[in-house]
């Protein structure tokens, strides 16, 4: 049996592909290399994944893309699934060769992350050969549900939006000044919290502030990382909820710079089934 897993922090995407090439999906919680001990991770996986692998069955190969995941921390992921199963191949990489492999295939591309947060890459086919950096949401992450939460909500507090908007907005949410800035700028993940009004705006995006803003948003997504690549020769193919939520909106601002959009995917996994099944 071969493992394909989709990590995120919050939850996993696993794909179980058999001898005989059949597929299992099954989804547990996320794990995150970077702030979890290998002891931590290996007991999450015996007692969420170890359940849906049957006894009697034996794993040769893990396939494990996600948050966290830096080049630091494969060797990690390494032993923690050696705990777990005998003599396992084992390879590990970032969401964004997911994305890439997902979309692109073994094909050479230009591909890019919007979900919460976001990234872009040129991927040779095999693999990611440049990068503009993400940044985060404070200095980048351009075009990602984080931060089109966060020009949203600045907007939201500085008076910017129309009146008729901002009265949906409090009967949604009813949130003040105080509550804002708390989770903003002393709760854990802010990032989650901004994005988690990126589907209010989905909403109203036909409302004109908001076609102005999610314009601005997507304008300097492409302007800030996509056109420092060679997308005048290989096509954008985008991966996450916000490009598929989005992607009227996005392929608009493509247009306009003569980026050619390819494959725009809400989830890598499947995707990331054909690339392995086809290697």
């Amino acid at each position: 049996m071969i493992l394909i897993a989709d990590s995120g922090s919050t939850k996993i995407d696993w794909r179980a592909v058999g001898s005989d090439r059949s597929v299992k999906g099954f989804t547990t919680p996320g794990i995150n290399p970077y702030y979890q001990t290998d002891d931590e991770i290996i007991e999450e996986f015996r007692e969420n994944l170890l359940p849906n692998i049957p006894s009697n069955v034996k794993v040769n190969e893990v396939n494990f893309y996600g948050a966290g995941v830096t080049p630091e921390k494969t060797g990690n992921l390494n032993i923690c699934f050696n705990a777990l199963f005998d003599d396992v191949k084992v390879f590990a990489s970032t969401d964004l060769l997911a994305a890439a492999r997902a979309l692109c295939g073994h094909e050479p591309g230009i591909a890019a992350i919007l979900g919460t947060g976001g990234n872009s890459c040129f991927y040779d086919g095999t693999k990611i050969v440049d990068n503009v950096p993400a940044c985060g949401f404070i200095l980048g992450d351009e075009g990602s549900g984080a931060v089109i939460g966060k020009n949203f909500i600045s907007d939201y507090l500085k008076r910017q939006i129309p009146q008729d908007l901002r009265k949906c907005f409090d009967e949604r949410f009813g949130l003040d000044y105080g509550a804002i800035v708390e989770k903003v700028y002393k709760q854990p993940y802010p990032n989650r919290f901004l994005a988690s009004f990126s589907p209010f705006v989905h909403e109203k995006r036909d409302n004109p502030y908001i076609k102005i803003l999610l314009k601005k948003c997507f304008n300097d997504f492409i302007t800030r990382n996509i056109l420092q690549y060679d997308y005048k020769n290989y096509s954008l193919n985008i991966v996450g909820s916000v490009a598929f939520y989005y992607q009227d909106e996005i392929k608009e601002v493509a247009m306009e710079y003569g980026v050619i959009l390819g494959k725009i995917l809400k989830s890598p996994i499947e995707g990331l089934v054909n690339y392995h099944l086809n290697m």
